[in-house]
């Protein structure tokens, strides 16, 4: 198929390039040059693991990239909204969707052929039937479901994961208004055999997407909470309490060999220093909002928000349990990324935990394998040294906290091994074996 991508972000950006992997022709389309500029030389504008391979493979070939909407509609088939939706106030901004759906309108208006248009932006249940379509109608003068099709196809990518995660999908949601869009978002994923397609109408298929990310949130904020009480009474300790619930029928099986195979979602059942990302945060307040504007209170997710963002207070309680005065003392702070694999610091709990260090009067460095350019920048007017290596940045420190869980900071008891005095450790993901630290502490211990 011919297909346009709208919006170059980490879910536009990935789309585009492993749609053109999978065989179908493709126009990445955004506002901002200079990332087309890059796109087209093959540079990747974001970092995630094995995009920028597959980009170079396809640029030039099979994928291209323009700032010329108008251009990229009229030369394919169908269109993939994926601009972004930030959460404002006490809702998801649907500016860029509106814009963009307006502009395709006016393009649709001079297409004779059919063209469907598909969502691919996380919008709360409704935007797509009660938000774009009414726009694509107004500003094209046709009618939805008889002269161009309107559709929603969530997206399920974990960032620094998500080129696997599109090539090898666990399941894919089709949403439409008509047969005739659900016919041909079954054409552009034709190529994924042996995959589970559920076929709903867009209201559905938004509600999928945002049920998904709540589970995920939930299920993070369950394991802080159990780690948080553990560490209060005292003699429990949080990454066994989770093990045992990870050794479950309902959570893994048994294999031929005698091990036991994990079902992917255990990684969540973790107690850490909080999720954060461009997504679970946002996704969850969105719903709690969308479901009290409708009159319908969201408890239960509520109150995941809530333990999720005092969770990064728990880091400096216990750096604090060994140094109660942290003016003048020098921290290094491991990992700046909201997730390991990635370069993206929306929402990443290493924020709160640098800004409250900062307050203390504490020495700041920091270190991170892909996100120190853009720490650079987010922190330039804060008294925090970003730095180049794992040793330098822990060389001189009185105190060492984790924040994301980076496979290169496996490499930190070697670093320290010779080391006198050792340097407290406050590992904010459980990451580390800690009998391998002398002054140790952990969320959930």
């Amino acid at each position: 198929m011919k297909v346009s991508v709208i919006g170059t972000g980490y879910v536009g950006l990935v789309s585009g390039v492993c749609f053109a992997e999978k065989g179908h022709d493709v126009i990445c389309v955004d506002a901002d040059k200079k990332k087309i500029a890059q796109i087209q030389q093959g540079i990747s504008p974001i970092f995630e693991r094995g995009l920028e391979p597959l980009l170079r493979k396809h640029i030039g070939a099979r994928l291209s990239a323009t700032s010329d909407l108008r251009r990229a509609v009229l030369d394919t088939e169908l269109s993939l909204v994926a601009v972004g939706t930030p959460f404002s106030a006490n809702e998801i901004d649907l500016g860029f969707v509106r814009d963009v759906a307006r502009q395709l309108g006016e393009i649709l208006r001079e297409k004779s052929a059919y063209h469907v248009v598909v969502v691919k932006s996380t919008v709360v249940p409704g935007t797509t039937e009660d938000v774009v379509l009414p726009i694509l109608e107004e500003a094209s003068g046709k009618r939805a479901g008889v002269d161009f099709g309107v559709g929603m196809n969530p997206e399920f990518l974990t960032e620094g994961e998500a080129v696997g995660d599109f090539m090898n999908p666990d399941r894919i949601v089709l949403g439409g208004v008509d047969s005739r869009t659900i016919a041909c978002l079954e054409e552009l994923y034709a190529g994924f055999d042996g995959v589970e397609k559920l076929k709903t109408n867009s209201r559905t298929a938004e509600m999928i997407k945002y049920a998904s990310n709540a589970l995920l949130a939930t299920m993070i904020s369950f394991a802080n909470e159990i780690g948080n009480l553990g560490a209060a009474l005292g003699g429990i300790d949080v990454v066994d309490v989770m093990r045992g619930l990870h050794l479950s029928n309902y959570l893994s099986f048994p294999t031929p060999d005698g091990s036991r195979r994990m079902s992917g979602i255990v990684s969540f059942l973790a107690a850490g220093c909080g999720f954060g990302g461009s997504c679970l945060p946002k996704d969850v307040k969105a719903l709690v909002a969308h479901g009290r504007k409708a009159g319908q209170q969201m408890h239960l997710l509520d109150a995941v928000i809530k333990v999720n963002e005092h969770q990064p207070e728990k880091v400096i309680s216990l750096l604090k349990k060994r140094l109660p005065s942290l003016h003048g003392v020098p921290v290094a702070v491991l990992g700046l990324s909201f997730r390991p694999g990635t370069n993206d610091m929306r929402q990443s709990p290493a924020i709160p935990v640098l800004r409250a260090l900062g307050r203390e009067g504490a020495v700041l460095k920091a270190y991170d394998p892909a996100a120190r350019e853009d720490a650079r920048e987010l922190f330039r007017e804060d008294s925090v040294r970003i730095c180049e290596t794992l040793a330098e940045t822990i060389s001189d420190a009185q105190a060492i906290v984790l924040v994301t869980r980076w496979e290169e900071f496996n490499g930190v008891p070697e670093l320290l091994r010779q080391r006198e005095p050792q340097p407290v450790f406050v590992d904010g993901r459980r990451m580390l074996d800690k009998s391998s630290f002398a002054r140790y502490e952990g969320i959930g211990l």
